[in-house]
This record gives C-alpha cells, structure tokens and sequence, in this order.
C-alpha cells in the first residue's frame, strides 16, 4: 500500500468499513483530515451546531441502524459539549466512534489553548478511550475502536486524532474491520439448572432490557415467559424488548426510585434477568429487594452486570437468544400456568374531557403512515403514547435513556437517516428541547423528512412529581415547587424559534386542532414541528 497521509488514509478505513455518516462540529484543529474528508466518496458530513446534537443523531443513528455511529468533535471543549450525550450512549449501550481533534503530539508540554488530557476526560462516560500517537498504526487503532463500540457489551469509543499525526504518513492497508462472534450458548447442565429453578417457581418473574433487542431475542423470551406464566418487567429497557400488548407484560420498574422496583419484585419467588443492570434508579435501594428465598436466574452478554449489586443462583454469560431458545426448550411445552391478572388498564377518558396529549396521540395512531417509528422523549406525557402508540416491532420505537435531556429530537432525525423508508416521529418536552433545538437547522439543511412534537408545558414537570415524592419521604409538608421549575417567563416560542431554523411549525393549543395540524405535518415534505401546548 502506497504511503499517504493519515488524514486521508482514515476515509479510506470508514469505506472499507461502509460507514455512512459523520456527524460533528468542526474546529481548527480537524481542519486538515475535514478538507480531505469533503474529497471523500460515500461518506457524507452531517453537520451539527453543538455537539451535544452531533452524538445525540449518531445514538438514535446507531441504535436504528445496528452499526458504528461516527462522530467528529473539537479538542477539549468540544468533547465536554458532548460528555452528555456520551453518557446517555454509554448506559445505553450505543456503539458509537468518536473522534477528537487535537493540535499535536508536539504541543503536549506547551499546555496550550484548549489543551486537556481527552482521554481521561472520556474515560468515565465511554466504553474505551485512546489517543493516536504513531502515524503507522493509525488505522489500526480505528479499527479496534471499531471492534470495541461494536462489540457486545456494545457501547462508545473515543480516538484522539493529533493533527501532527495525522499529517504524517502511513502505509497502513484500509481493510474492514474484524468484528468477533459473541452469540455464544451456555452449557446443557447449566440451563438444565436454570430450567429446573424456574419451573418450580410459584410466582416467577421476569426483568429484561436493551441486551435482549441487541441479540434479537424478543422471539424467544416471550416464549419462555409464556411457558413460565411469569410476568415481564422491563428495567433498562428502551427498545422493544417484549411486546407492550402481551397479556404477561407489565409495564416498567421506573428509573428515579429504588423502592419501586422492591415492590415489584417483593412477592417473586423465582426471578429472570436478561440483558439488564439491575436496578438503574437514580436513588436505588441499598438493601436487596428481592425476598430472602428467591431465586436469581440472570443472562446476560455482559459479565460485569451479573451479581453487581446482589447476589444471584445462576449467572450464563451468554447471548441472550440462544440461550433463551434453550432456556424455553428445557422448560418444555407451554403456558404452565393462566398468567396472573394484567395490571389494571388506565380508562380512557370520555372524548370531551380527553387532555389534548391523548388527543393527539389518538388521531396521530389514527392518521400516520404505515411502518411509523417513534422516538420518545415526551418523559411525563409519555403516557398517552403508551396507550396510542405501544411499542410493538421491532426496530420501530426507540426511547430517551441515560438521564440526560435533549435526545429526543437529534435522536429522532439520526432514526430518519438509518431508516430513511420509515415515517418517523420524535417527541419531546419543552425544557428537554432546548437543549438541542438547533438539530432543527441541521434537519432542514439536510432536508431530513422527520417530524417533532414538543410537549409543552410550561415546566420542568418531572422535577415538579419528584419533589413531591422527596417531600412525602421526609415528612416535609407540600408547598410551592422551586420557582427554578417554572419556564414560562418569557414564554418560548417554539414555532417562531422552529422558522427560524428553516423548519415549519404549527401551535396546537385546543383539541379541534390536532387533526389540521397532524394532517398539515404528514403532508409537508420534509421536517416539521408542532408545538403542542399540554400544560
């Protein structure tokens, strides 16, 4: 292979490796391998004004899409611009590629403008993080970042690329990136053991999350759970992992507090858990929550998760379907058991007195293409979309995960670009929205054909149910919410701001203009936003 410079040599990786996409924000420092980049083919930039929308439309592309989401960021203050994002990626488990600019290896002691050590930066909110410091091991470092993002426990890798580097030469091949087969079966004996702790389960119970859409096991944990009769619960779980209109289906253990979830497992006897951490609360219980006597099944291709935090009877480091597939063959034929009532549904309510979130959608259920794919954000008017739109398919319902705020929209627009034959919708909250509004300007110069929604209410509304509870728990008696909640004060407007980036926008205030409006949003061609008042 001829030698060519590294800036020009790491496109030729991305081809070899059929990457699509680079979503970034651009800075002096990658100014040289970005003016090669815009000589590349099949490789287009999509250019984002922070970098926080940059990762956030690499995850959703990601997710979407099941392959590498590339990303470009500036030096240390564009990498802290993203930390956010990064994070979401990493308790999600995205597979993204993210390379940061730096001005040379030979400015390490000058301690310079923007100069940071990245890579301990990017540490704590990535799956690995390394720097290129040999010009002739430049591709070979891409790939094993590649190897790495993608490989179960899949999660995001940063690269530093110094310019100085990067501008000396490497005669390094560009060939595609090696990923390992990790769909690996338990023993026999073992899932024998497992079946036989299960079976003999009066109530059973089982957890799953996000490792069990990775695999592909949607299939085969419903089959072991009708064979149980056991109840799913979904922990980490913001993709379709088990149809949310099965009659075994649950509903969610909750991610703010742990004695939620200690309820819902208090009664188990046996328990399953797939492809999840347990448990993900922001104030989890310290103390385990399942009964003395239960007994703990966990699968999972991730070993680190297995036993974390309590102690279980079987841990199979194992993917997730095949195991399941046998796990369900062991048990034999099924259901065992009449599964136990379903949680009593929410009654809707009379039309007249119908809030305007289930309104909308309502007629949204009603009147969208078929195939549509949602990206949800919408947090406390997320309700009405459970109701209207469950997540059913695969592939076609992706949720905000992580605790950060600001992935509804760029998520939504990194969906459309991984699956452009979907119509595809993404909500989000007024407060949450603001923090990647400007996805909306690389939406129209794009001319990517997502549609959004802002929940508007007026407030940070979650804070506003979480200090309550925070209230109840210290025997603090109720008064006004922190005035810090509230975001009326100047009221923001979302459809003038929307214009304004190119994007056209509807005001929905009253329920007889929710079906001008989804009607008005379907037929434009191209991004579209309505700013639904629901508070």
């Amino acid at each position: 292979m001829p030698a060519r410079p590294g800036k020009a040599a790491i496109f030729e990786q991305f081809a070899a490796d059929g990457i699509s996409y680079m979503f970034g924000n651009p800075g002096t420092v990658e100014q040289g391998f970005l003016d090669e980049g815009d000589r590349a083919d099949g490789l287009s930039y999509v250019l984002a004004l922070h970098e926080g929308v940059a990762v956030g439309m690499a995850d959703g592309y990601a997710r979407a899409a099941q392959r590498p989401g590339l990303v470009q960021l500036h030096s240390g203050v564009g990498l802290g611009n993203g930390i956010g994002m990064l994070y979401q990626a990493k308790r999600g488990g995205s597979p993204l590629v993210v390379l940061v600019g730096e001005a040379g290896v030979r400015y390490d002691a000058m301690d310079g403008q923007m100069a940071a050590d990245l890579v301990a930066m990017a540490e704590p909110v990535t799956k690995y993080a390394t720097r290129v410091v040999d010009p002739s091991s430049t591709l070979r470092v891409l790939r094993r970042a590649v190897k790495i993002a993608m490989t179960p426990p899949r999660g995001p890798v940063v690269v530093v690329l110094p310019a100085d580097v990067m501008d000396e030469a490497t005669a390094e091949p560009a060939v595609p990136t090696s990923l390992p087969d990790t769909r690996s079966a338990p023993a026999p004996e073992a899932v024998e053991q497992a079946a036989r702790l299960l079976r003999d389960a009066r109530r059973p119970l089982i957890l799953m999350g996000d490792g069990v859409a990775a695999s592909g096991a949607q299939r085969e944990l419903t089959a072991v759970a009708e064979r149980l009769g056991a109840r799913v619960w979904g922990v980490n779980s913001s993709e379709v992992n088990f149809d949310t209109r099965h009659p075994l289906y649950g509903g969610v253990t909750g991610h703010m507090f742990g004695k939620d979830s200690a309820r819902i497992v208090a009664d188990a006897d046996a328990v399953l858990i797939v492809g999840t951490y347990v448990f993900p609360e922001v104030f989890p219980h310290l103390e385990s929550p399942f009964a003395e006597r239960t007994r703990i099944v966990h699968i999972d291709l991730d070993a680190y998760e297995i036993a974390k935090n309590f102690p279980v009877d079987i841990g199979l480091v194992a993917d997730p379907a095949l195991t399941l597939a046998s796990l369900a063959q062991a048990l034999g034929p099924g259901p065992r058991i009449v599964p136990p009532s379903p949680p009593v549904a929410r009654p809707l309510p009379a039309l007249d007195d119908e809030p305007l979130m289930e309104t909308f959608a309502r007629v949204l259920a009603e009147r969208s293409p078929e195939g549509l794919a949602v990206f949800d954000e919408a947090l406390t008017s997320g309700g009405a979309l459970a109701t209207y739109l469950p997540p059913r398919e695969s592939g076609r319902f992706f949720q905000t995960r992580g605790g950060s705020l600001g992935v509804g929209i760029p998520g939504a627009l990194g969906l459309k670009l991984a699956r452009p034959e979907l119509p595809v919708i993404g909500f989000t909250g007024d407060g949450g929205s603001m923090y990647t509004f400007q996805a909306l300007w690389t939406a129209a110069r794009e001319g990517i054909d997502a549609k959004f929604v802002i929940c508007n209410n007026g407030r940070y509304r979650l804070l506003d149910l979480n200090i309550g509870q925070y209230w109840a728990e210290r025997d603090i008696a109720p008064h006004p919410v922190p005035d810090a909640f509230d975001l009326t004060r100047p009221a923001i407007a979302f459809s003038a701001l929307s214009a304004s980036l190119g994007v056209p926008a509807r005001r929905v205030e009253k329920r007889d203009q929710v079906e001008d409006a989804i009607r008005d949003m379907w037929a434009h061609d191209g991004p579209f936003l309505v700013d639904l008042v629901v508070g």
